[in-house]
């Protein structure tokens, strides 16, 4: 284990899928790839790459989908 060495936390983003219609926007106008559409529905593929830029979370139109990540965390604090 490297001293002062921290690892990334890799933020849950949860899906709600009774809200979700599968309209694909998060994965479109995700910039870090983390979504990917299987089987006709949106699906968290890569939650490290995530920055909890939250332009998921904002352009969803359906409010499907939440980000519990290290950004949360701080401001609860």
């Amino acid at each position: 284990i490297l001293k002062g060495f921290k690892m990334k936390e890799i933020p849950k983003i949860e899906i709600n899928r009774e809200w979700c219609k599968n309209c694909g926007i998060c994965v479109e106008f995700c910039p870090k790839n983390v979504y990917d559409f299987i089987n006709n529905e949106p699906i968290v593929s890569r939650p490290e790459n995530c920055t909890e830029c939250d332009l998921c979370v904002v352009l969803c139109p359906d409010f499907a989908i939440i980000i519990h990540g290290v950004k949360s965390k701080k401001e609860k604090v």
